[in-house]
């Protein structure tokens, strides 16, 4: 992977596809990585096939790229300005964003500090949490930081801590990135994006609060449910991926 610099953290990215083609930039989501969320669920080849250029990069205390210890530093304006500085810096005017979970909330916040740039916006796995707040967070960076799996009782506790294992993460640095100061978007904030926004959640998707409110609270959102898919294993369904088709076509 390629990495550059944003203000002392290192962020790991990587691209894919013809530079010429229209860019479509891809935030992966809470303990994932680029290769997690995007390469083995088939995304990046996907999109590429379908003619776009694609920008996919490790979050900040995930994957490749550098590792905070401090909930400060995962502020969701910082994690936002890490994907708006790497387009900067490969030189990339307009790009569509296609964001998972966490992804989805960093990609939501970009479109309102790059509203220009941002041209259309997919919020994946992320619905009206985004506005009452991410639920269980001290649940997850407790099962995060538990001296073994066995001692981790709550079920979204064990959910992230199991892929946190699976995914070889830094579990310090995600519990970190999880107590962050928890920002919610306000009604306000919601209707000052602008560009054209797809919701898709799985249908027993019980993390990502309700997709069919946030679109119809968007100036031109529109509803993509994924049947019989919970929150982790929506990520790379058939539905989700010819809906993101259909929507970006």
């Amino acid at each position: 992977m390629q990495k550059f610099d944003n203000l002392g953290v290192e962020i790991a990215f990587t691209t894919l596809g013809n530079p010429v083609n229209p860019a479509i930039l891809l935030i992966h989501g809470f303990g994932s990585t680029h290769a997690n969320n995007w390469v083995e669920p088939g995304w990046a080849d996907f999109l590429v096939e379908a003619g776009f250029f694609v920008v996919m990069f490790d979050n900040r205390g995930h994957g490749q790229s550098y590792k905070l210890y401090q909930a400060d530093d995962y502020d969701v304006d910082k994690m936002a300005q890490d994907a708006s500085r790497l387009m900067e810096y490969l030189d990339i005017g307009q790009f569509d964003v296609l964001g998972y979970s966490m992804g989805a909330r960093i990609s939501a916040f970009l479109a309102l500090q790059i509203p220009t740039k941002v041209r259309r916006l997919i919020l994946g796995g992320l619905g009206d949490n985004i506005i009452t707040g991410t639920p269980e967070v001290e649940e997850i960076a407790a099962g995060l930081l538990a001296e073994n799996l066995s001692d981790v009782s709550d079920k979204i506790g064990r959910m992230f801590r199991i892929f946190a294992e699976h995914t070889g993460a830094d579990r310090k640095a995600l519990a970190a990135c999880i107590m962050s100061p928890r920002r919610v978007m306000t009604k306000a904030e919601v209707l000052q994006i602008k560009q054209p926004c797809l919701v898709a959640i799985g249908s027993v998707d019980d993390v990502a609060g309700d997709g069919n409110a946030l679109a119809n609270m968007m100036h031109d959102g529109e509803f993509l449910e994924i049947p019989k898919r919970d929150h982790m294993r929506a990520t790379g369904d058939k539905v989700f991926k010819l809906g993101v088709a259909k929507f970006l076509a």
